[in-house]
């Protein structure tokens, strides 16, 4: 129908969502794409389901946000099966508490997600190699969760080698570049408009949005500047 939005995912449509770097915005745009989601009527949910750093309370700041930006409401393990204290990589955090990060544990909370969302976002930890263990790391669960992949790409000084370099470990693992972000970090970055259309020409796949930073911007602002991945 002509007023159902042309990007509208079909039903328990997931993806994996994973940036240039760590503190690059994730979990804000994570939080952004779920509003728009909302906005469009569906039922969204994103998980988190490796998480590194506690607050006095031992809840995380990511998971709460993205249980906040939800409108599905899932158990803890299922939003974020494994969280450390410390705010560490998460190789060292699981060596640190003596366990191993079991995949299967991460695949069966995003099949249960699923079943309840018309829109899922896995948010992935750091950036797309951070390790997992000892022989295994994020390109590893994203290739055991089988989920097409938006990349935020943080704008600033360095971006397109890092934005490239991404796109190019995601191909060699057979995954499908879904969508790509650009979210501007750095505001006295030169030449934002040209950087953004190399980044258009290179990577291949749509650009689902370029969100301005604006001081003190929530989500729910940020998601009228988004689009969510075409269905093909």
């Amino acid at each position: 129908l002509r007023h159902h939005h042309p990007a509208r995912p079909q039903m328990n449509h997931a993806y994996f969502l994973t940036g240039t770097d760590t503190e690059i915005g994730k979990t804000f745009i994570t939080r952004a794409l779920l509003h728009r989601a909302r906005q469009l009527g569906l039922r969204a949910a994103g998980i988190k389901p490796v998480a590194a750093g506690t607050n006095a309370e031992g809840k995380n700041e990511d998971v709460e946000a993205i249980r906040a930006a939800s409108n599905v409401a899932l158990p803890p393990a299922v939003i974020n099966p494994y969280c450390f204290t410390p705010a560490i990589a998460p190789h060292l955090a699981a060596t640190e508490a003596g366990i191993a990060i079991d995949f299967a544990r991460i695949i069966a909370a995003c099949a249960t997600a699923r079943q309840q969302s018309d829109l899922l976002i896995v948010e992935g930890v750091g950036g797309f190699r951070v390790p997992m263990g000892v022989d295994r790391d994020s390109t590893d669960l994203a290739v055991a969760l089988g989920l097409p992949v938006i990349l935020v790409v943080g704008l600033r000084l360095g971006c397109i080698n890092h934005a490239l370099l991404t796109a190019e470990a995601i191909a060699a693992r057979g995954l499908t570049l879904a969508g790509w972000v650009a979210n501007h970090l750095d505001p006295e970055m030169a030449r934002i408009d040209d950087n953004i259309a190399a980044l258009r020409e290179r990577l291949g796949a749509p650009l689902l949005g370029s969100v301005p930073r604006v001081a003190g911007s929530n989500p729910a602002a940020a998601a009228s500047f988004l689009e969510l991945p075409p269905v093909t």
